[in-house]
């Protein structure tokens, strides 16, 4: 019989919120061996994402990536989207069919360097490419746009070698700037968002995109 998801499925129904979860699975082993492996994931993610960046700085004299960020989904957020897809709440289910637990933020300097990130992680033979979503070549209608890849990477244990998945985003500081700012005028401020703000961040987002190309455009004229 599997394991209970978290042993909380009773408290998350009445409404736990992620420090209460939390402080509940401060002692529960099984959730902290399953989640050493995310981290782990994420670790091993990053260090391949900053030697390709090292390099690429040797070669060009100049760093395609300028930041990166890494998360790990709360436990109240896997559980809703368990419960959402209508899942067994137990550590099988959850390790199969829910691939953004980890999750890392690139910010690129420039669109090519998006690409070029991407394709080496994808020329790497160990990786698995789960799905890709090209949101840069066809944006979303409300003009976001974002290169999503979602791999599945080795993690190498003292006895064990175990294969996570991981969730990539990888965008331009100029989409990165208009995202942010995107999530906290829509989501953060509880507010209706009517057709004129839609197309007003809409323009936005087409701006950001002029940027891009022109800062691109003046790159190769300079190199």
């Amino acid at each position: 019989m599997s394991e209970n998801l978290f042993g909380l499925t009773v408290a998350a129904d009445k409404g736990l919120d992620d420090l209460q979860c939390q402080r509940l699975l401060s002692e529960n082993r099984r959730y902290q061996e399953v989640m050493l492996q995310y981290r782990c994931a994420l670790k091993a993610l990053e260090s391949r994402l900053e030697i390709l960046n090292e390099e690429f700085s040797l070669q060009h004299d100049r760093n395609p990536i300028e930041s990166m960020k890494s998360r790990l989904k709360s436990p109240s957020s896997i559980m809703n989207k368990m419960q959402k897809r209508g899942l067994s709440l137990d550590f099988p289910t959850m390790q199969a069919n829910i691939m953004d637990i980890a999750g890392v933020r690139v910010i690129c300097s420039f669109e090519e360097d998006v690409f070029f990130l991407a394709k080496c992680l994808k020329d790497q033979s160990d990786i698995e490419i789960i799905t890709e979503k090209d949101y840069i070549s066809h944006p979303k209608p409300n003009g976001y746009r974002s290169l999503h890849l979602t791999i599945r990477l080795p993690v190498f244990f003292a006895e064990k070698e175990i294969h996570v998945p991981v969730e990539i985003q990888l965008r331009t500081i100029a989409t990165d700037f208009w995202a942010s700012l995107e999530h906290t005028i829509r989501y953060k401020k509880n507010l209706p968002i009517n057709a004129e703000i839609e197309t007003e961040l809409k323009e936005c987002a087409d701006s950001s995109r002029e940027w891009d190309s022109k800062m691109e455009h003046l790159l190769h004229i300079l190199t």
